[in-house]
């Protein structure tokens, strides 16, 4: 082994135990791994920054603007009505919910697709009396298939397709991933209709659908402010301080009116009733000190803490929110956004901190108390998931509907048959979408993922010095020296089942990056067609079904179904079980090896 191929070696398992690790964003933990790169010389400094206008990453971030145009079109919208009448049975929910989000998949960012689908399933889950833990799992994974089945489904077909182009000159075609993807999506989903989700367990008890996942009443409490106390005149940020952001004020009853959620800035009068949110053993201190007249009765309905001005919303924390890994305090959510912090459930379950300390995460479920007018603006500015039932009515297909699905269909018309590349065909289809106003420059920039972005562009030469230097030539080698003598399919199926179980570990983009060009390595020993080989890391990659930090849809479902990690290899282990056996076949039938 040579000097450069054990830093880039020592470099790349650094990098992927920090992956696994999850203490520091993958964003930071790929730049990290070019810069050590480029200062240990493995990484040519001019070649620092290629990956930065790589046709991957130029495709990914094209594809996700297309995704919110389609949003914002009322296609999906359209499409989502179909589904009130599935709510009849699990079997039948969970087969509607995966078909749709599955075929958006096709189209769309996978998270992109299930958060639209979320609430949806969720509510529907409800209102049946059912347990959201039955479908919501399935509907995930049922996001993750659909990726399989086209060039734009999912990023690691994207950085496949760039390394066929690399290696053969001709990358792959829109639908070139389609029979194999489209194979393995019909396997899946049956296996998720039928027998799948009678896996899952009953995590959280079916409610009523007036009903939350978390609740709020226990800890509200209404007390008074005396005429004598110090808190008069005080403004209630300076009373919510005193409790070391651990309270919050959720109303004040002032000459018999009510002031839902007052602003930081409002100031405490003499004979003001408030309603205070908190732990009580927080509360009671204020109340013996005579800052607070007695404490009285707890809230036990939000009817009183809530009205057309000020609402009450259930959410969801997406991917790449701004709050991620940050607490409540850190954040300060009652003084920079005027909303009061009610309660967060993880895994289904009340956080065990003290709100002032919940270092918020990816899949939270969090209620929140805010104006209602400006609810929506602030949510979308915290990255928020409501999962309340949207209301979704039918409408009929308009030209604010057609006109983007018209621009979208050209651009993957004009990619299919070889007019232009896909990057500049998407390319030019972002631009007419926002020169038509389908969606704002703001829009586009607020919906490209800025974190896989940069994810990309610091692996790609990674990956590239792991070819250049000819780590991925000895992998291969020990790897075709530890299996010789078997058959030409079962290094095939090894190769699969390798960048599967890779991808539940750490992201599937790292994995397609770094498998790869170990998969061309391994094609050309053994006179191959690397096509094969390039197709199984392909499927693998994008198949994390075992853990919930797989993928980020994965993560997303995990509060609001109440999962824990064990029961996504209960749903998930059979599933890809599944796309080994159904997988090697239809890649030596579609792709043939020789």
């Amino acid at each position: 082994m040579t000097t450069d191929q054990t830093i880039v070696f020592s470099i790349i398992i650094c990098a992927m135990t920090m992956f696994v690790w999850g203490r520091f964003r993958y964003d930071l933990v790929a730049i990290a791994a070019l810069m050590a790169a480029v200062l240990s010389g493995v990484v040519p400094a001019d070649e620092a920054y290629m990956g930065f206008g790589h046709p991957a990453v130029i495709t990914v971030a094209a594809v996700l603007i297309i995704s919110r145009a389609l949003q914002n079109s009322g296609l999906v919208e359209y499409l989502v009505q179909f589904l009130a009448p599935a709510r009849r049975s699990t079997a039948s929910q969970v087969a509607a919910g995966g078909v749709l989000v599955a075929l958006l998949s096709t189209i769309m960012n996978n998270v992109g697709a299930l958060a639209l689908m979320l609430p949806v399933g969720l509510r529907n889950a409800i209102k049946s009396g059912r347990s959201p833990s039955l479908v919501l799992m399935p509907l995930s994974f049922a996001s993750l298939l659909g990726g399989l089945v086209t060039l734009i489904g999912t990023p690691p077909n994207i950085v496949i397709s760039s390394f066929r182009e690399e290696s053969s000159g001709t990358p792959f075609s829109m639908f070139d991933f389609t029979p194999v993807g489209l194979t393995l999506a019909v396997v899946g989903l049956v296996y998720l209709t039928t027998a799948g989700w009678r896996l899952l367990p009953e995590r959280i008890p079916a409610v009523d659908q007036n009903e939350r996942l978390v609740h709020v009443a226990t800890y509200s409490i209404e007390t008074n402010i005396p005429a004598d106390s110090p808190l008069v005149g005080k403004q209630v940020r300076e009373l919510e301080g005193m409790c070391d952001q651990e309270v919050s004020i959720l109303a004040i009853i002032r000459n018999g009116n009510r002031h839902l959620g007052p602003r930081a800035i409002e100031r405490l009068r003499s004979g003001d009733i408030v309603i205070l949110q908190g732990d009580p053993s927080v509360i009671q201190p204020l109340a013996d000190g005579i800052r607070l007249g007695p404490l009285g009765h707890q809230i036990e309905k939000d009817q009183e803490i809530k009205s057309e001005d000020v609402t009450i919303v259930e959410v969801v924390l997406m991917p790449h929110s701004p709050i991620d890994g940050k607490s409540m305090r850190g954040v300060r959510l009652h003084d920079r956004y005027g909303i009061n912090l009610l309660a967060v459930s993880r895994q289904g379950r009340p956080a065990t901190a003290r709100l002032k300390n919940t270092t918020f995460k990816t899949g939270d479920v969090l209620l929140l108390q805010g104006e209602a007018r400006t609810m929506d603006q602030t949510l979308e500015t915290l990255g928020c998931l409501p999962l309340a039932d949207r209301g979704l009515t039918p409408q009929k297909p308009g030209s604010r509907m057609l006109l983007p699905v018209a621009i979208f269909a050209a651009a993957i018309a004009a990619a299919a048959v070889g007019w232009v590349t896909v990057p500049i065909a998407f390319t030019c289809a972002v631009v007419l979408l926002i020169a038509t106003s389908t969606v704002s420059l703001s829009e586009a920039y607020d919906s490209i993922e800025w974190p896989i972005i940069l994810l990309l562009a610091g692996l790609i030469p990674l990956g590239e010095a792991l070819q250049h230097t000819g780590g991925t030539d000895l992998i291969a080698q020990l790897l075709l020296d530890s299996t010789s003598g078997s058959p030409m399919w079962l290094i095939l199926a090894l190769l699969l089942a390798v960048s599967m179980w890779l991808s539940d570990l750490v992201h599937n983009t790292p994995t397609a990056i770094l498998v790869a060009p170990l998969a061309i390595s391994i094609a050309e020993e053994l006179n191959s067609n690397p096509d094969a080989f390039l197709m199984a890391v392909a499927v693998g990659a994008a198949s994390p079904y075992l853990t919930p930090i797989g993928h980020q849809s994965n993560t997303l479902v995990m509060a609001p179904g109440g999962y824990t990690f064990a029961d996504y290899g209960r749903l998930g282990l059979p599933l890809q079980v599944l796309i080994l056996l159904f997988g090697v076949p239809a890649i030596m039938i579609f792709w043939p090896l020789t």
